[in-house]
């Protein structure tokens, strides 16, 4: 693409650079300049122009954004029609967003002339939401680059994995001192979490903070639900502590306890049974009772997706893990015991 100044004389099916305002003359960024157009450039005083004239395997900036776009959207994403060289990618379905980072980086690293930007991967999205953004800058992008950013495009796999309406079963570990109130509460605010994927509390057990009897409470929700969360009166502080115990006791399975986000440190997460009639049980940290953002809600929204969780996707979760920092602390990382918030 040829770019810069010429005499308006030789502006003639050039495309404006730059919007032109002059004596009531208003040409925008991005026309063509036709016979008119440059009448009206001729009467209003100007002798020169900065134009962009396309050359020989240019693609247009819409043009190009659309194919880029296209060959980027996988399942439940809906483009949009490009508009300035812009075409913006938005969720057809509620659901956990998923693309390969790496991959999408290699289509950025193509050329500077194209461009592509999305949420963060494994971020919960709504349906209408924008995901991500094709942006080609110039007016137009030479072909041999936009093909190979559409070749690239399509290993970033970006897509929707929609939620799946699941039943859930919660737990509840009771000490002398926890509040009926505090319980209800934990259950108001976790059917909240629950409600944008459409999952339920299909059962709900209160037992007492003893192994023996959340072993016999796991157990027994098991065959109605198709998760198993557990809110702990006392935050798990040990794999060998009550919660963790329990699980093993029920038969059960300890895969990762502990994960590198904060608020959210202490959560446990394990699986009951094998095969089809596996469940995963999670032993919530003390922050998940509370509506805040915190490592709970990024494990539980994959799950209600249907996307995998094991020990190795928790711990790549410390790169932007630090999500607050919790006031009533006071400084607990600058050597403070840990507190139950966890």
């Amino acid at each position: 693409m040829k770019f810069g100044p010429v005499p308006v004389d030789d502006a003639e099916g050039g495309m404006v650079a730059h919007a032109v305002r002059r004596d009531g003359l208003v040409l925008k960024k991005g026309e063509i300049v036709d016979a008119a157009r440059l009448a009206a450039l001729k009467a209003a005083g100007l002798t020169e122009i900065v134009v962009a004239r396309l050359e020989p395997g240019d693609i247009v900036e819409d043009e190009a954004a659309a194919r880029l776009a296209h060959a980027i959207a996988g399942a439940h994403l809906r483009v949009e029609k490009p508009f300035t060289g812009r075409s913006n990618l938005f969720a057809e379905q509620a659901g956990v967003l998923l693309f390969d980072a790496d991959a999408l980086d290699r289509v950025n690293e193509i050329d500077e002339r194209v461009t592509l930007a999305t949420l963060p991967t494994f971020r919960a999205v709504v349906a209408g939401e924008m995901v991500a953004t094709v942006k080609i800058i110039p007016f137009a992008a030479p072909g041999e680059v936009v093909a190979r950013a559409e070749i690239a495009a399509r290993d970033v796999g970006l897509r929707i994995s929609p939620y799946q309406p699941m039943r859930v079963g919660v737990i509840s570990t009771l000490l002398p001192g926890l509040k009926p109130s505090v319980i209800a509460k934990t259950l108001r605010v976790f059917e909240e979490r629950l409600a944008p994927a459409g999952a339920t509390i299909a059962t709900e057990a209160r037992v007492a903070h003893t192994t023996s009897a959340l072993s016999a409470a796991i157990r027994r929700v098991a065959p109605e639900c198709d998760l198993i969360v557990v809110f702990g009166a006392s935050a798990i502080t040990d794999r060998r502590d009550v919660i963790p115990a329990a699980l093993e006791a029920a038969g059960g399975r300890i895969e990762q306890f502990g994960m590198p986000v904060d608020p959210g440190n202490l959560l446990l997460l394990g699986r009951l049974g094998d095969g089809a009639s596996q469940k995963t049980v999670l032993g919530a940290p003390g922050c998940a009772r509370s509506p805040k953002e915190n490592g709970f809600d990024w494990v539980l929204q994959r799950l209600l997706a249907g996307v995998p969780v094991g020990p190795a996707d928790i711990r790549r979760m410390g790169a932007g893990g630090l999500l607050m920092e919790i006031v009533s602390r006071g400084q607990p990382r600058a050597g403070e015991e840990p507190q139950e918030h966890d």
